[in-house]
């Protein structure tokens, strides 16, 4: 085991109780404090951050160079986020007095701190992975044809989102306008069916060339680190528009990401052997083994638990998920997205959407504040929590993935 995961580590510093960051899983974010206008990176532990600037201004870290820290994470990752986060482990571990020599020991309160995106993200694409999840849409919107497609479980089915909507956890969500299909045909206007989907992303680190490949077996070296993901959806703009062509104007409205990246290397632990498939995949994403993570996960509604359910039951897993999107030999780059879709599990308090769970809008949601719904309203917040068990109350966490909907903008034209 990599001595930054051994589950005795201990930090010098005083950790906040049944903190989600403790020494084992130090996630990389990027973050403004007050008369910032730049942000730069950090490191979380506990309730605080390690100022990566600081540090290496304070001589006990080096990188190349210095704007590797600035705007993003794209160039540090790619640069490789595990040894930074291996030399963070060691200024942190009780017993090492390193990180006096820099001022305030380079580090400062994540209450202080506005997070935000961890990326510059060139692409993003959003895979369609949980089995349940496509049953149980087929059986909505295809009741009398077979609920999975024939290539279903031959293919990771994934399709290419908008990146310039992809947003750091806190940022609002407008209700979307589009088409919507009625009895006297289509109509315009706000989306009267919006909703979320539970997702686990990762970006990637190392890049690849045009017509380059990358084969199952070295897949796991280019995920740099994971996040959870929101990517809201509206249903009715969605039903009339996805065929043939797939997903457009209802899913490319908004996807919220949470601004801790855990790098794989803190999740090293937790991964698991995927659950067979049957059939078995072509050769070229025959994973052996096939690593699925063991990731809890919940989503709130408006303080309202509707969801719980565990990454870990995926049919289709990251590495194959990357090996498939770079067959065709597309270029990888640094910080592209990649979602797993839509979270499921085999019962009806695991389903990772509001289709789902009100299934299509035939069954209310009930809220602990008295209120109920089937979709969302003007309002509401989203709130998602993934964690993987550490054992004896520890968790290595992600933190919040949060977003809040806004009326639809009326921009005069009778919306």
């Amino acid at each position: 085991m990599d001595a930054s995961n051994d589950p005795g580590l201990r930090c010098w510093l005083t950790a906040a109780a049944e903190s989600e960051f403790p020494i084992q899983n130090l996630p990389f974010g990027m973050f403004t404090t007050a008369g910032d206008d730049q942000p730069r990176a950090g490191v979380a532990i506990s309730d605080q951050i390690v100022d990566l600037v600081a540090v290496e201004r304070g001589g006990v870290m080096s990188f190349p160079t210095e704007t590797m820290l600035r705007d993003n994470l794209n160039e540090l990752f790619e640069f490789g986020a595990g040894p930074v986060r291996r030399r963070v482990s060691e200024l942190l571990t009780a017993g090492n007095n390193e990180l006096s020599r820099v001022d305030n020991r380079g580090i400062l309160s994540r209450a202080a701190a506005t997070m935000h995106m961890p990326f510059r993200v060139g692409d993003y694409v959003d895979f369609c992975s949980s089995e349940q999840h496509a049953t149980n849409v087929g059986r909505m919107f295809r009741p009398n044809d077979p609920p999975l497609m024939p290539n279903w479980k031959h293919i990771p089915i994934g399709y290419h989102g908008r990146a310039s909507t992809v947003a750091v956890s806190g940022t609002p969500v407008r209700r979307p306008a589009g088409q919507r299909l009625g009895a006297d045909g289509p109509t315009f206007g706000p989306s009267r069916r919006l909703d979320i989907e539970l997702e686990v992303g990762f970006f990637t680190s190392h890049p690849t060339q045009l017509g380059d490949t990358i084969p199952i077996a070295a897949a796991h070296d280019h995920i740099g680190g994971v996040v959870l993901v929101n990517d809201w959806s509206a249903r009715d703009l969605q039903a009339w528009e996805y065929r043939p062509l797939g997903p457009f104007l209802g899913k490319s409205f908004a996807t919220s990401v949470s601004p801790w990246v855990v790098t794989v290397d803190a999740l090293a632990p937790y991964w698991v052997e995927a659950a067979p498939q049957d059939p078995a995949p072509l050769p070229y994403l025959a994973a052996t083994p096939n690593r699925a993570l063991d990731l809890q996960l919940e989503v709130d509604l408006n303080g309202t638990v509707i969801c719980r359910t565990n990454f870990k039951d995926m049919y289709w897993t990251m590495g194959q998920q990357l090996t498939h999107a770079a067959s065709n030999g597309t270029a990888i780059r640094s910080g592209d997205l990649y979602a797993s879709g839509t979270v499921s599990g085999q019962q009806p308090d695991q389903f990772g959407s509001l289709l789902e769970l009100s299934w299509n809008g035939e069954r209310s949601i009930q809220l602990d504040n008295g209120e109920s719904r089937t979709f969302l309203e003007d309002g509401d917040t989203v709130t998602i929590r993934g964690w993987c068990e550490m054992g004896h109350g520890q968790r290595i966490g992600f933190g919040e993935c949060i977003g809040t909907v806004l009326p639809a903008k009326d921009d005069g034209g009778g919306i």
